[in-house]
């Protein structure tokens, strides 16, 4: 064991944060700390690295044991480069080096009592050197900066240029480099593109210590720990698994509490009712009765009630009109700021109903393309057309659509002048604003709560066509599940840029990736993506000669055959709505073989010979055809 939290309880100005919580962190453990927002997260990670004091109970890391810890928010202040700040890391081996370097400098010149003792220290120098790494440090250094996201030309760029996210890139490789018993991360995948994260998912994966996660990130949660700490309402639970374990054990955890919960307090009522009406007897027998029942009534140790599995958040996204079946169409984009070029001649379709992700690396120019479409940036090159009867609805990540002098109300208000004092204040409710939050100034809030402003707006919208910037970046995971659940019951087009791997998994029906080489097109869900770009990368390695020979082919996705996808998806649509129509009808058919169960049961029916025969002949009917359904339903389902 290398962690040890054992009854930790936090409190601030009389508010209780944690209270009696315990886990443990074993040598290799790879473990989550979730929570909605303000639940404690980052509190109890700040009481394990020691920069809080626990109010009660105790943190103990093992003798001898080293930490490392990655706050969420980075103050790097250094006058190095980024490739310098690393090595930095390894000053040891760097000197190390030296020493051995200046030992064979001495060995050239000395005698041999001097040469024998030479050699020891030489033989001790060089071990030290191999053991601790010293023949591969700099190319290990250059790997993690890479994986990071950074390129060679990256590593000359002095820290104090950097972005904050850059920054806290180059804290994250510093922590990586270092090698502690314990790593502790917090939310280390905000700042990071889809290929930084895949890596530092391997990186974590085939890490000899242990480490403890804090993040949203619910892909790459699922990919990386073996256990999950689950902080709710102050309490701590340790559920053995992965993410998604966690999720389905907790919720099977959650229908059994509330079981319990719904059994005790029907057994109070009954208890209560019991007690009324022997005190209703007015008898002495009877009263005393009543008297031990009560007293055995407040012995119990109620239970509480659980807590909603979701928040009280509540999204409904609906489109005011239908729009044409061609939603968006654009050809031959090309775009470049001063020097730097972002994408050439690249291309797409949407259709009504679509829901699709474009992902690609940090960069690539997929906010600039949303920008475009919205008309706030003007194409290079190109053609961007939008269909009929159609109206976008725009979430911006850095929440440009906001006024940050106004206050919550006159946000909503100014924008949607026939919307009465009530129904602003309502909707504003629904997005966890209530009371004199309303009067906040868009300015004071945080990002995640801009956020929930801007999801607001984007509901009153009622568009048929909403494009998306990062709609979960500051979400807690039970927000961006209600988000995830709006939009697959939202029945208009949506087009988003995202790096949460999970929420692409859950909503998109077509990925597009932007890449160097253009805009490629993957119908299906994120992990389809994947397996797809696995299938291509294996075929590549097994036929490298035709590679080479073959010249490099730009593809876009407006170029691949556009009948084809549309058929295909149109068979996909036609095989869903099939599926629906049968399980309708099942429905509908076994509530009426129930209800001629019921009918045939009654005196009047049973007795009338004629009337059974009619109610048999029905069943029979009603049974032959459920056989039918039910192969159709099956074979349908084989189909996926």
């Amino acid at each position: 064991m290398i962690l040890s939290c054992q009854n930790i309880s936090k409190a601030f100005h009389e508010k209780c944060i944690l209270k009696n919580v315990s886990f443990h962190i074993e040598d290799y453990d790879k473990a989550a700390i979730v929570g909605i927002n303000g639940a404690g997260k980052t509190t109890l990670l700040k009481m394990i690295t020691g920069d809080l004091e626990a109010d009660e109970g105790t943190v103990a890391l093992s003798r001898e044991k080293s930490l490392g810890y990655l706050a969420q928010h980075q103050s790097l202040d250094s006058t190095n480069t980024i490739y310098d700040e690393l090595l930095s890391v390894k000053q040891g081996l760097i000197q190390l080096e030296s020493r051995i370097r200046e030992t064979e400098l001495k060995m050239k010149s000395a005698s041999p009592t001097e040469l024998e003792k030479l050699m020891e220290s030489y033989s001790l120098l060089t071990h030290q050197f191999e053991s601790g790494g010293g023949y591969s440090y700099r190319s290990e250094l250059t790997g993690v900066l890479k994986g990071l996201g950074f390129a060679e030309q990256d590593f000359s760029k002095p820290i104090s240029t950097l972005s904050g996210g850059q920054k806290t890139r180059v804290a994250l490789g510093r922590l990586l480099l270092l090698k502690p018993d314990l790593i502790i991360l917090d939310e280390p995948t905000n700042h990071l593109d889809m290929s930084s994260i895949t890596w530092l998912e391997t990186y974590l994966l085939n890490y000899k210590g242990a480490v403890i996660i804090v993040s949203h990130d619910r892909y790459f949660l699922d990919r990386t720990v073996n256990k999950v700490i689950e902080i709710d309402q102050t309490r701590a639970t340790v559920f053995q698994g992965s993410y998604s374990d966690y999720a389905h054990k907790k919720e099977i955890l959650r229908a059994a509490q509330l079981k319990a919960y719904m059994n005790q307090q029907q057994e109070i009522r009954h208890q209560e009712a019991v007690i009324a009406r022997l005190k209703s007897f007015n008898r002495e027998k009877s009263v005393r009765r009543a008297e031990s029942r009560e007293k055995m009534l407040k012995k119990t140790e109620l239970l509480e009630k659980p807590a909603e599995s979701h928040s009280d958040m509540h999204i409904t996204l609906a489109p005011k009109c239908i729009s044409g079946n061609d939603v968006l169409y654009t050809e031959n984009l090309s775009k470049s700021f001063d020097a730097l070029h972002l994408f050439s001649h690249i291309g797409f379709r949407l259709q009504r109903g679509e829901h699709v992700a474009l992902i690609g690396d940090n960069g690539t120019g997929k906010t600039t393309i949303l920008k475009m479409i919205n008309g706030l940036l003007e194409p290079d090159e190109g053609t961007i057309r939008i269909g009929s009867n159609v109206h976008i609805g725009y979430y911006d990540q850095e929440h440009h659509v906001l006024h940050m002098e106004k206050t919550l109300f006159e946000e909503i208000s100014d924008d949607y002048p026939s919307l009465s004092n009530t129904e602003i204040r309502s909707t504003l409710a629904a997005f966890l604003f209530t009371g004199e939050d309303v009067f906040k100034r868009i300015g004071d809030l945080s990002g995640g709560e801009r956020g929930r402003v801007s999801l607001a707006k984007l509901m009153l919208s009622e568009a048929n066509l909403l494009i998306l910037d990062e709609p979960t970046n500051h979400l807690d995971i039970l927000s961006k599940e209600i988000l995830e659940d709006a939009l697959n019951h939202y029945t208009g087009t949506v087009l988003y840029v995202s790096h949460d791997r999970y929420f692409i998994n859950r909503t998109a029906s077509r990925i597009l990736e932007l890449s160097g080489k253009g805009l490629t097109s993957y119908l299906g869900s994120y992990d389809y993506y994947m397996e797809k770009k696995q299938e291509l990368a294996q075929t590549a390695a097994e036929t490298p000669e035709s590679n080479a020979a073959a010249p490099p082919e730009k593809e876009s996705a407006s170029k691949l055959d556009w009948k084809e996808q549309k058929e295909l998806q149109a068979r996909l649509r036609k095989r869903e709505n099939e599926l629906k129509r049968i399980e309708d009808r099942i429905e509908h058919l076994e509530n009426r073989d129930a209800e001629l169960d019921t009918l045939m049961s009654q005196p009047d029916v049973c007795t009338n010979v004629a009337r059974l025969q009619e109610l048999s002949l029905e069943k029979e009917t009603i049974s032959e055809e459920l056989t039918e359904l039910m192969e159709r339903w099956e074979a349908l389902g084989a189909e996926e």
